[in-house]
């Protein structure tokens, strides 16, 4: 198992999140930098959707109780195993009884470990990714506290050599579709919204970034129903002010939709701090396409040269 000695500002465990009962009202959770996820169970020979942890700004300590091997992705943070660095977006080799220290990162947002086997908390509705909001899923529906102890799945074997991968360019910028509303606001909110660099305000959290920046003025259109939603869609209340939907996002609402990221960028979104800026790009759906299958492949060239 794994020892949380500390859990940081906030620590849970996820995986790829939970489809199919956005009927139900239930969000999708999972890890909020899904591409990060899944190159570090590739790292340690796990399936891509198996559970590992989310560090929100790091500085944690974790103890290992068995032999494993383990990834760190995500974020530039440093992580140390007992007081020697370790190499991010590699794998490593740990022992029963070694330290893991995490860094609170430099630049970005969230962090990941994967470990062989993956993280065996109970599956809750074909996921393990905790829904803090539903108070379910991860352990106990809840962040991870100190003191926390985390059963892990067997490995039949551990990976012995030593392979890593290059991580992928960051920037804050994300490319979008426009919505289905873009055209009810007037030239100039649509002009702004492509130009403005974006402020992520500190009212934001795993449910949606909230936006400040230029007003953006909706000058046609009938007041919405409510209406399905997903991660990626932008909104716009009537302050002005864009909403970006994350995973632990409502499965409906009524504000009208200016833009939606792409699925390829939604990994950016979960790595752009509070307080920092965020720049829409526009793209067609089949940049859209195009970008998406781009990642599948980088993912596929590395599960077969692992």
């Amino acid at each position: 198992m794994i020892e949380i000695v500390r859990a940081g500002p906030l620590t849970t465990v996820q995986d790829l999140g939970r489809p199919g009962w956005r009927d139900r009202g239930l969000s999708l959770c999972g890890a909020l930098d899904e591409f990060a996820l899944r190159t570090g169970n590739l790292l340690v020979g796990n399936p891509v959707g198996a559970a590992g942890l989310e560090f929100t700004l790091g500085a944690a300590t974790l103890r290992f109780h068995a032999d494993a091997c383990i990834a760190i992705t995500g974020t530039d943070a440093d992580a140390q195993l007992d007081g020697r660095p370790m190499r991010p977006w590699w794998r490593q080799r740990v022992r029963a009884g070694q330290t893991l220290k995490l860094a609170a990162p430099r630049e970005r947002m969230r962090s990941y470990l994967t470990v062989t086997g993956g993280i065996a908390v109970p599956a809750a509705l074909g996921s393990r990714s905790t829904d803090i909001k539903a108070g379910f899923g991860g352990l106990d529906g809840r962040a991870l506290r100190d003191g926390d102890r985390l059963p892990l799945n067997t490995a039949t074997a551990l990976p012995s050599r030593a392979v890593g991968m290059r991580p992928p360019d960051w920037d804050a910028s994300v490319r979008v579709l426009p919505g289905p509303e873009y055209d009810d606001f007037s030239a100039e909110a649509r002009d702004a919204f492509w130009a403005s660099d974006w402020t992520i305000t500190p009212q934001s959290n795993r449910m949606g970034y909230r936006l400040a920046g230029p007003v953006l003025t909706r000058e046609r259109g009938e007041d919405l129903p409510s209406h399905g939603v997903l991660p990626g869609v932008v909104q716009v209340p009537p302050s002005g002010q864009p909403i970006v939907l994350l995973a632990d996002a409502q499965t409906t609402g009524g504000y009208p939709k200016i833009g939606v990221v792409i699925r390829a960028d939604l990994w950016k979104l979960g790595q752009v701090r509070l307080g920092a800026k965020l720049r829409f790009c526009r793209c067609t759906p089949d940049d859209a396409r195009a970008a998406l299958r781009a990642q599948e492949l980088l993912l596929n060239q590395m599960r077969n040269g692992l």
